[in-house]
């Protein structure tokens, strides 16, 4: 008489014949080396990619101050005032420079090892939405080649980084030479820290986090006007990049993303059959960890 088969041995076997996209769409905990691997090629390849873009400084100035008279004629020309107003308070403006330079990265990045660590079953999506707001990006950096308020002629504006130094910033030094200082539209600036900021506000529960996932793009906002960076409409050019981004998660995992289970189900024992995730609301179902 045939022996039955263990049932976890089927579901692993129902789980081999679904289709390949199928199984990539399901919200999973991801491998730690695999997703460190694919960060560190994937912002390779984007600053590979910015920086490969021709610069073309006579359109980049055009665009400019194209740009400039479109905020002239809505009245919205608010960025020389902000710009040399915060530039007159030293600490102030010395910080900013070091905000621009640094939480641009710090924040994104810890942002996705609380998701891995604490939101495992969505951590994929969230993901998915912010290399796909980068990568669009890259269009807008190819076709539309901007210079920074900082470096446009006539402008008047102050270059805070030049004036007062900022250590390991890309925009001064040896380190302008390595970097496209034409890639102004969209600001990724803005669009990782609205990512930042929706991430904290639909998955955090303090409400204190809650008010700092508001209050960080909207911090960057200041800080891209204030250092004269960026014009505030690259910052809605980041926001078009951000709501791809998160579109094209949406399609791709079929739900919003704080629909989707906040836990990927625990590791199956052979010894003790499938164990089942525990799941933390009604409307979450538990979903299989990549072995």
């Amino acid at each position: 008489m045939a022996t039955a088969t263990p049932l976890h041995e089927h579901e692993a076997e129902a789980r081999a014949r679904r289709p390949l996209a199928r199984r990539m769409r399901a919200a999973r905990r991801p491998r730690i080396l695999f997703e460190i691997g694919l960060i560190a090629v994937s912002y390779w390849v984007y600053s590979l990619i910015r920086n490969a873009v021709p610069e073309h400084e006579t359109h980049a100035m055009r665009n400019a101050h194209w740009i400039w008279d479109i905020e002239k004629s809505m009245g919205l020309a608010f960025e020389h005032a902000v710009n040399h107003g915060i530039n007159s308070v030293t600490w102030l403006i010395v910080t900013m420079n070091y905000y621009y330079a640094t939480l641009h990265f710090l924040v994104t990045i810890g942002i996705l090892v609380w998701l891995y660590r604490r939101q495992a079953g969505r951590y994929a999506a969230a993901r998915t939405a912010l290399f796909s707001t980068t990568g669009v990006a890259l269009l807008g950096y190819y076709f539309f080649p901007l210079a920074p308020p900082r470096l446009m002629t006539g402008g008047d504006f102050v270059d805070t980084v030049v004036v007062h130094g900022t250590w390991g910033s890309m925009a001064s030094g040896n380190m302008a030479n390595v970097s496209n200082q034409y890639a102004a539209m969209p600001s990724m600036h803005i669009g990782w820290s609205a990512w930042c900021g929706v991430i904290i506000v639909l998955l955090a529960r303090p409400w204190w986090a809650k008010a700092l996932g508001v209050l960080y793009p909207t911090l960057t906002l200041v800080v891209i006007v204030a250092t004269a960076n960026h014009f505030w409409l690259d910052a809605v050019g980041g926001l078009i990049c951000l709501a791809f981004g998160f579109g094209v998660a949406y399609c791709w995992y079929g739900d919003h993303l704080h629909r989707l289970p906040r836990r990927a189900a625990a590791q199956r024992r052979q010894s003790t059959g499938p164990a089942q995730a525990e799941p933390e609301a009604a409307n979450e179902r538990p979903v299989a960890q990549v072995s």
